[in-house]
């Protein structure tokens, strides 16, 4: 499909952009080993992760009013780290220091270069449940070239509630129909789709690790499909 009237561009991050498994795994080593605790880093990494759905879930119906993600992220690591029985193991400063392992979160390998092409032909932006302040500590920690940071925090309610994706199309200052949501999960292109966007769906096979089972094909019928962030730049010209 040619891409016709897009004239900005939105992203998922987590995943999409950068490989947060990679990033929180290596932080959690870095943090356990010196203190000869033995904790399996990419399993700490998964428990952690598993928390992020449900804690966002009660914000989305309504069940909690709107918090930054980076308070979400802090009460489950509280869970994870009852689930590993290291509760006791570390103390406040400690988790302070862990839960900013997801501001440093490396991007893949062609997210930069493929961004930084997009951008020439295109307006992009982060429409992220990431808060703007999470967000930026990633754009500079992986020089993620963004023209804004937007996403969750402007709408006040988390991905997949329509309102995430027209908020930050709006802000863009761009109808749905002329913003392309641009992701590595099916479910996060159809709400998308569903509010108005177009689509484009971009490879991640390995984002939860070896044995990911998820979001390995596009399930929908999204306007583009793409190896990496460079191949979707290819497939726009730009």
């Amino acid at each position: 499909m040619e891409n016709g009237t897009v004239k900005g561009m939105l992203f998922d991050v987590f995943g999409t952009v950068v490989d947060w498994r990679r990033g929180i795994a290596r932080d959690v080593a870095a943090y356990f080993a010196p203190r000869d605790l033995a904790v399996d880093a990419d399993a700490f990494a998964d428990a952690w992760r598993a928390q992020y759905q449900p804690s966002m879930e009660k914000v989305r119906e309504g069940a909690r009013g709107y918090v930054p993600l980076e308070i979400l992220h802090l009460e489950n690591l509280e869970v994870t780290l009852d689930a590993f029985d290291l509760s006791g193991k570390v103390d406040e400063a400690g988790r302070t220091e862990l839960n900013k392992a997801w501001n440093r979160l490396p991007p893949w390998p062609d997210s930069v270069a493929g961004l930084t092409s997009l951008k020439a032909r295109y307006a992009i932006a982060t429409c992220s449940n990431g808060s703007i302040a999470l967000m930026l500590a990633l754009a500079r920690y992986g020089g993620l070239p963004w023209d804004a940071l937007l996403g969750a925090e402007i709408a006040q309610s988390y991905k997949p509630m329509p309102g995430v994706y027209l908020a930050s199309a709006a802000a863009m200052g761009f109808a749905p129909g002329e913003v392309m949501m641009v992701a590595a999960h099916n479910d996060d292109l159809d709400a998308a789709q569903s509010a108005g966007l177009r689509t484009a769906f971009v490879h991640r096979p390995t984002e939860h690790g070896p044995e990911q089972a998820t979001d390995l094909e596009p399930t929908g019928a999204w306007d583009f499909v793409a190896n990496d962030l460079v191949d979707l730049a290819r497939q726009l010209d730009a």
